[in-house]
């Protein structure tokens, strides 16, 4: 699921409507899937302690901004977490916003995935060399999923063998010919309005019990 939750200067009411939207299209989600949320939450999420484990200790900023208390609870019931707080990055590769004169730097786009699923993505971090033509720079997730083996059990199909062999007798030779020509001389008389699947399933039998 793509997120694009509001800034940090909005009134609470327009916040809290869209985590409520939010929580009601996850709810949705089928339930063995993995589930992932990635955008821009407008977070500047901290290292504070009250946040773990939903949250990791790699995160460019010490202290959380009011964003981050909505995403941490939204975290927290659907038991998902903050994967893009969680890697050891240069701080250049962390953050993904920069204010227009350069003094500002705020880490605000974060990756949230299923905790049972946490171990599917082993990490994320910024590219900054990548031009998406907008404000934010590239955040780049590794994916790994592992993917279940199939228990149904498979039946080995025996195909029917033909003793080929017989036709480089001249007795086989000419048994085949004469079993052929008695056998279509006998499909001449088929109707012509027949359905043609029927029609290929009698000639097909005729020539399987030549042999």
């Amino acid at each position: 699921m793509n997120v694009h939750a509001q800034t940090e200067d909005k009134i609470d009411d327009i916040k809290d409507r869209v985590y409520e939207e939010l929580e009601h299209v996850f709810d949705k989600f089928p339930k063995y899937p993995m589930k992932m949320l990635l955008g821009d939450f407008n977070a500047k999420v901290g290292r504070e302690d009250i946040f773990k484990p939903t949250t990791g200790n790699e995160s460019l900023h010490e202290i959380s901004n009011d964003n981050v208390v909505r995403v941490v609870n939204f975290a927290s019931s659907k038991n998902i977490t903050v994967k893009s707080t969680m890697f050891p990055h240069r701080n250049i590769h962390k953050f993904i916003w920069t204010s227009p004169d350069g003094k500002t730097h705020n880490q605000l786009d974060h990756i949230l995935i299923d905790r049972r699923r946490h171990s599917s993505i082993p990490d994320v971090r910024l590219f900054r060399a990548a031009d998406c033509d907008i404000d934010h720079y590239l955040m780049v997730a590794e994916v790994r999923e592992r993917l279940a083996v199939s228990k149904h059990t498979t039946h080995t199909v025996h195909m029917e063998r033909f003793n080929l062999k017989k036709l480089n007798e001249l007795k086989g030779k000419e048994q085949y010919r004469v079993e052929i020509l008695n056998r279509f001389a006998a499909l001449e008389s088929l109707d012509t309005e027949v359905d043609v699947n029927k029609a290929w399933k009698t000639i097909r039998e005729k020539l399987r019990n030549v042999f």
